[in-house]
């Protein structure tokens, strides 16, 4: 690429070779880019330099987010586990936890909080996930466990499910913002870790598409809720479907819209579904 005469290639030819090219521009290469006397080059040279930076910061970040993790590595941990769970919020099904590890020293995706990512991108970067982690686990706490101990400590229970569904005990724990009980490793709550910790914006990821898929899953037992469009949380559409129905098995009947659906279909002497 630095023996490439850009005077000699149309911008056109320009664009189809540079921007397929992996990796930076060799220096001489970008300083000709920027002085050709063509106005499409110039251009050419900002965009692939914007596009260097980008992923210079993107590096940046994964190394941010992957730092507590190489330190436990280097301390002598083998595995090291994130936690996070989803569904703490909706108005019906489960809460899901996800535990994961990865082998260290192992190539990193690019991870994100998954509250921050398109439906899309979690897909991907759930199955990614899937196939380079070293150890995968995941729990769960089932509408009636939510109901019998309350949503925090059913979540907590899912999060000890998960981290006991791991393939071994993993050597240390990284939990997004809580302490779980029960479990018999060194573990580090941490406020906001699915967005500063690798593993544990792994386990967001991968708690958030499972759950989602089990209430895709819940619609088609129960199609007159809009489960697989707003996946329990209680959006305009969900709140108007248990005003006209009712809530269904399938509901937290502890929470206040539901139990106010359920007294309002009790009071009209409708059946619930």
């Amino acid at each position: 690429m630095a023996a490439m005469d850009p005077a000699s290639l149309t911008i056109r030819e320009l664009r189809e070779r540079l921007l397929a090219a992996p990796g930076p521009l060799e220096p001489q290469l970008a300083e000709r880019l920027r002085l050709d006397p063509r106005q499409g080059a110039r251009r050419l040279a900002e965009v692939l330099a914007r596009r260097e930076r980008l992923l210079r910061a993107e590096q940046t970040r994964l190394e941010r987010l992957r730092a507590r993790e190489r330190f436990l590595w280097r301390s002598g941990c083998g595995s090291v586990a994130g936690v996070d769970e989803a569904g703490v919020g909706p108005l019906a099904g489960p809460v899901v936890a996800a535990a994961v590890f990865f082998a260290p020293g192992s190539a990193a995706l690019p991870l994100d909080d998954s509250k921050r990512l398109p439906a899309a991108a979690r897909s991907r970067l759930a199955a990614a996930i899937r196939a380079t982690a070293a150890g995968i686990g995941i729990g769960l706490a089932d509408v009636g466990e939510i109901e019998r101990l309350n949503i925090y400590h059913a979540a907590l229970l899912a999060m000890r499910r998960a981290v006991e569904a791991l393939p071994h005990p993993p050597d240390h724990v990284l939990v997004d913002a809580r302490v779980i009980p029960g479990l018999s490793v060194p573990q580090e709550a941490i406020v906001g870790g699915d967005g500063r910790h690798y593993a544990i914006a792994a386990a967001s990821i991968l708690a958030k598409t499972h759950r989602d898929a089990l209430m895709v899953e819940l619609h088609h037992r129960h199609p007159r809720y809009g489960f697989d469009r707003h996946k329990g949380y209680g959006t305009a559409a969900h709140l108007a479907a248990l005003r006209a129905h009712g809530p269904c098995p399938a509901h937290r009947r502890a929470f206040g819209p539901v139990a106010a659906a359920g007294r309002s279909v009790a009071g009209e002497g409708r059946q619930a579904p």
